[in-house]
């Protein structure tokens, strides 16, 4: 059986956007940045005039992913989509990665959903991750993950899966690389449904 899908997620678990404004966390390293997607957020003003995004970073955290993708296959699962090979994984060390692609009309909340089969409270990655996975074990770290999409994982995914919330706060921290690496030693060649906290 092939090693489980880790998706990463870029604000929250990579870039700790929470933290006190100005007050940069021990590790992280400041970055100014002007991905498409944060220009888009400010349409009609020139690229130029554009004030850059601020993101934190870890370059230690290139490695300890690294050290993961001898147990995972590493995706990045973002909003920051094919950007964060441009301007993310060259910080942290990082090879380019494959890309989660999200629908062009994302719903901004699952109450959205015609079909009644996502439910309130599902964030909008989570249908497309089951999706993506295809029956395939997965962890991922989001700092959005709450308890609806723990059940809608759970009703809608046979494998093994991790979804593991990240404090947008705090970032990526030593217990977190634990815990993904413990799931990933257990789950490889491993069958059946396992929903960890």
């Amino acid at each position: 059986m092939s090693r489980p899908l880790l998706y990463l997620d870029v604000d929250g678990p990579l870039n700790p956007y929470a933290a006190k404004p100005e007050r940069r966390p021990a590790g992280y390293t400041t970055h100014r940045m002007k991905p498409q997607g944060w220009l888009d957020q400010h349409p009609g003003e020139p690229a130029a005039y554009v004030k850059p995004l601020r993101v934190w970073l870890n370059p230690d955290h290139g490695r300890q992913l690294l050290a993961l993708a001898k147990l995972f296959e590493l995706m990045w699962a973002t909003t920051w989509a094919g950007e964060a090979n441009t301007y993310i994984a060259p910080v942290l060390g990082l090879p380019e990665l494959p890309v989660v692609e999200w629908p062009e009309t994302r719903a901004s909340g699952a109450d959205s959903d015609p079909s009644g089969t996502v439910g309130a409270g599902v964030f909008w990655k989570t249908p497309r991750l089951v999706e993506h996975a295809a029956g395939r074990p997965f962890a991922w770290v989001d700092d959005e993950i709450g308890a609806a999409d723990r059940d809608f994982v759970a009703r809608h995914h046979r494998n093994s899966v991790l979804l593991h919330r990240v404090d947008p706060r705090l970032g990526l921290r030593e217990p977190d690389f634990a815990a993904l690496a413990a799931f990933a030693r257990t789950t490889t060649g491993r069958m059946g449904r396992d929903t960890v906290d």
